[in-house]
């Protein structure tokens, strides 16, 4: 069984047992997280929403809060002396799907 949930305006398909990479939330670690958003669920019977299927509910354990690996944004003219130079390490919360409820 699968789900497609929606958190931090993107939509991440998830399993039970999957661990999986989202933005920060606003938790601690070991904590549990339920995500209400459930968009699909798949499977042997299969459930669309519009847009959300009604009491479908995905729990799962906050592992950690991190920041990514730094990515480099470089702007640049022409001719025109103009250089900027700036990273960026965006945060996320890395989260154990536990059990899908549908």
């Amino acid at each position: 069984m699968y789900a497609i949930i929606e958190t931090g305006g993107k939509q991440i398909k998830v399993t039970e047992g999957q661990e999986v990479y989202v933005e920060l939330l606003n938790t601690e670690a070991g904590e549990t997280v339920t995500f209400d958003k459930v968009l699909f669920v798949g499977g042997d019977n299969i459930k669309v929403g519009s847009p959300v299927v009604e009491g479908a509910t995905v729990t799962g354990k906050v592992e950690k809060n991190g920041r990514g690996k730094k990515i480099i944004v470089y702007k640049y003219k022409a001719k025109k002396n103009y250089r900027r130079k700036q990273g960026h390490r965006q945060p996320y919360t890395k989260v154990v799907i536990d059990k899908i409820n549908a």
